[in-house]
């Protein structure tokens, strides 16, 4: 999953970037409301950690504003320092799915992401079931035919990402997108190789090669 991450607390946006990637997701970071505009026009992305309190002229709510304004319906989870009641309900009112106060636990944080990105896929089960694969987002943990089943983190992204969409066909740049931040190098057969090594974990039938498209996984049991 792909995240973008608006904050200009070099520290602490640092610190967040590097727990989330290590949850797993793709990081984009920007500092200001400007490179925040760029990013969302240029790019779709799976969620927003929003700061309220930006440099310059605009602030966090004026780009949840704008967001909604023009119908995009991508989760915002907001992140700061204000604790008034009155800025909770701003907030909320203003669009936010969530808002939580720093700091913050990163578990937490991690926690809150899972849930809204389940509500958005329509998902009510933290656990994702498909055919004789059972996948845990919170715990990292994938079992096939009921064994356990050990991977590394491009893998475990690439199968949660196949998983949330079983039966769709998900291209190799959609992938290279949810893989990868604009900061990591990408090798051009990268995730070929992945599903090359998934595979060999879970058995070939799995995951299905649509040519000339993408990738599936589909039902084997």
């Amino acid at each position: 999953m792909r995240l973008l991450l608006v904050e200009d607390d070099p520290m602490l946006g640092d610190a967040v970037q590097r727990i989330l990637r290590l949850e797993s997701f793709a990081v984009d970071w920007v500092q200001d409301a400007e490179e925040a505009g760029l990013a969302l026009n240029s790019l779709s992305y799976d969620l927003v950690l929003l700061d309220l309190k930006l440099p310059g002229g605009k602030s966090g709510l004026d780009i949840l504003s704008d967001l909604r304004r023009r119908k995009d319906a991508t989760p915002v989870i907001i992140l700061t320092a204000r604790d008034a009641v009155s800025d909770r309900i701003a907030g909320l009112d203003s669009g936010a799915d969530d808002y939580l106060v720093k700091p913050f636990d990163p578990d937490e944080l991690a926690a809150r992401i899972r849930a809204l990105l389940r509500r958005r896929d329509g998902r009510v089960e933290p656990v994702i079931t498909f055919g004789p694969l059972t996948l845990n987002p919170a715990t990292h943990e994938l079992w096939c035919h009921e064994k356990a089943i050990k991977l590394s983190q491009r893998e475990f992204s690439i199968i949660t990402h196949l998983l949330e969409r079983p039966g769709a066909t998900v291209s190799r740049e959609q992938l290279e997108e949810r893989l990868y931040g604009w900061d990591e190098e990408v090798e051009s057969n990268a995730i070929e190789v992945h599903i090359h090594n998934l595979r060999k974990k879970i058995g070939q039938n799995l995951i299905r090669t649509v040519r000339g498209i993408g990738y599936q996984v589909v039902d084997k049991t």
